[in-house]
């Protein structure tokens, strides 16, 4: 395995931004693991539309689906097949199935090789929620980032509405909120804090100021 910058936080605490930038910087791949989560989300939201609970899906139909889907990623960019989704999977609902479907054992087993498989080939950066503590607990170096869920909720409100989307802070809010307690508290690979990362509160801090904490302590460590 190459060397792997493992980032964690949750939702909003700015992970891509950050890990897209450090990547660039020190000339690693940079692998959105969330992205991949969202294809899967993706393809049983647009396939079971009649489902409003996705948690509700059972192992057995779970794993007959997973059988047909087909992700890859390449340059930051996810496709389903041949078709590139990097922007269908940010809608809000594709994210509430993210939610629901990425504590589900089977949904993170199926994802793990391909994860894994990114550091055979190149030195990566790696974002998600288990990136320190699951699938790269043997990282080369390793970063929680953190914030404020007020804050979290702003960025994420201020992402989407740019891009076109119709949500107010409040529904925002909620949905932080809602993600942080699905995330931190399901069975399998839990969001928490890895012992040995280092971490950051992002609340008060622009993206470069936090891209050149990480870069500064990837280059005290050697």
């Amino acid at each position: 395995m190459k060397r792997v910058i493992a980032i964690d936080g949750p939702s909003g605490a700015g992970k891509s931004t950050v890990s897209r930038q450090v990547a660039k910087a020190l000339g690693f791949q940079y692998l959105d693991t969330g992205a991949l989560y969202r294809a899967v989300a993706y393809y049983f939201f647009r396939n079971f539309q009649h489902i409003d609970n996705f948690s509700l899906l059972t192992e057995h139909e779970i794993e007959k689906e997973l059988l047909n889907i087909k992700i890859y990623y390449e340059n930051g960019r996810v496709f389903l097949y041949d078709e590139d989704v990097s922007e269908l999977i940010r809608d809000p609902k594709v994210g509430a199935a993210t939610s629901e479907l990425s504590a589900k054992k089977i949904i993170r087993d199926f994802l793990l090789p391909l994860q894994r498989s990114f550091a055979e080939k190149m030195d990566t950066v790696a974002e998600g929620r288990d990136m320190t503590t699951v699938v790269f607990p043997d990282a080369w170096r390793k970063f929680y980032l953190d914030a404020s869920a007020e804050v979290r909720a702003r960025r994420r409100f201020e992402q989407l509405i740019q891009s076109g989307k119709k949500i107010t802070f409040n529904e925002a809010l909620r949905d932080v909120i809602e993600r942080d307690k699905r995330d931190s508290s399901r069975k399998d690979a839990p969001l928490r804090i890895s012992e040995d990362a280092f971490y950051i509160d992002t609340s008060e801090l622009t993206a470069q100021e936090v891209i050149s904490i990480i870069l500064k302590k990837v280059a005290e460590s050697g």
